[in-house]
């Protein structure tokens, strides 16, 4: 058994860095991950964790230190949100091509224009295509999970990449939940020592990192990375099993709630599943048979697996939380019908976008997404196939 306590969703990743205790940590202040380094940093001057904190003048300057660090061998990792992930846009490129195993603490917040501060996903869902392993939680308790699985996960030897563990601005991020947290030991014993192979500041073994790629070899660079991405789904796999034996929790590429029998099913991710639980709950007692899949890992994309899970079912809507413009939906949503085609399904699939810069996304309007599709296969009714939840009027 575990230890209980109160914490908001910035803490609980905090406390797995403190019990994690890794080397490096530079960061730059942004809402809603102002707390982490700050956390972090009081752990440092309490001197209960012998991290080198750099504070830097921003958040390019704090993934170029991470790389740096990580180049020469440390266990590295930041935090950031929304406009703080986009002025680092050139350097996560760079990260991943190194295939630098950095841990980041993203908390999800919309990015501007126009300014905002609250939760969606468009900074890391636009940083899907960097290179980047990306992990989703609902609340707290997957928050600080997650992060304890993040090194074990990057540094893996068939993968060597880095890792964004995600949350959801201020709806996790600031809410304070019970949550079960691992001994110290038992976390430090799971994580392990990093002992890389390669790297800087190794006399015996000269190397560069970052080299200019002429066009002889700059593809076979990215098909090794998509290599390493294909390998990293049986590493999370495999790092999930480890993970259950010491706290009991099971994790994979995604839940299924009720999904089993559902002939209607809603597909998201991050905090608004908990309120689409509660919706179905709810029209479980009226006898429909509607689920959720709440997808965990968005990259490797467990594409296949996605769709065999929503195959059974007549209809899926698929919410975004970030808008792709393209006129169609958002990547979730293109994603998953890309692969519903590719195994034949004949599930009919909806795109929705929802939650846009911290709007509220309730359990009547899960429902009423339930009934569009009901009606759809049920009575033939024409629905939009690409509408937003929650609109004013």
């Amino acid at each position: 058994m575990g230890i209980r306590e109160r914490l908001s969703g910035n803490e609980a990743v905090s406390y797995a860095i403190k019990q994690i205790n890794p080397d490096v940590m530079p960061a730059f202040p942004i809402t809603p991950s102002t707390e982490i380094p700050q956390f972090v940093s009081t752990y440092i001057s309490n001197g209960e964790i012998d991290t080198e904190f750099i504070p830097v003048e921003s958040e390019h300057s704090a993934m170029s230190a991470a790389i740096g660090a990580s180049a020469a061998g440390c266990r590295v990792l930041t935090a950031t949100s929304s406009c703080g992930m986009a002025l680092m846009w050139e350097e996560l490129y760079v990260a991943a091509s190194n295939r630098l195993p950095i841990a980041l603490a993203l908390v999800n917040r919309a990015l501007s224009g126009p300014i905002n501060i609250n939760c969606d996903h468009s900074d890391s869902m636009g940083a899907r295509d960097t290179g980047w392993i990306q992990i989703y939680a609902e609340n707290n308790q997957e928050a600080y999970d997650n992060f304890v699985q993040a090194y074990r996960i990057a540094e893996h030897k068939d993968v060597r990449l880095p890792i964004m563990i995600c949350q959801d601005g201020f709806i996790t991020s600031h809410a304070v939940e019970n949550i079960e947290l691992l001994e110290d030991d038992k976390v430090k014993a799971f994580v392990g020592e990093y002992n890389p192979e390669q790297y800087l500041l190794n006399p015996k073994m000269p190397m560069a990192v970052g080299p200019y790629a002429t066009s002889p070899f700059y593809m076979e660079s990215k098909m090794n990375q998509n290599e390493a991405m294909k390998n990293a789904k049986q590493v999370i796999l495999d790092v999930a099993n480890d993970f259950a034996k010491i706290s009991g929790r099971q994790y994979g590429f995604f839940e299924e709630y009720k999904l089993e029998d559902a002939d209607y099913a809603i597909v998201m991710i991050g905090s608004a599943a908990g309120t689409t639980k509660e919706a179905i709950d709810a029209l479980r007692t009226q006898g429909k048979k509607v689920g959720l899949l709440k997808l965990r890992v968005f990259r490797p994309f467990p594409g296949e697996e996605i769709a065999k899970a929503l195959a059974h079912t007549k209809a899926v809507a698929i919410l975004d939380r970030s808008e792709g413009f393209r006129a169609g939906g958002g990547p979730l949503s293109a994603e998953i019908k890309e692969h519903l085609y590719d195994i034949g399904a004949s599930t009919k699939a909806v795109s929705y976008i929802y939650g846009l810069g911290g709007r509220d996304y309730t359990t009547v309007e899960a429902t009423d997404v339930f009934n569009q599709l009901e009606e759809m296969i049920e009575q033939g009714k024409t629905i939009p196939q690409y509408q937003y939840i929650g609109l004013r009027k």
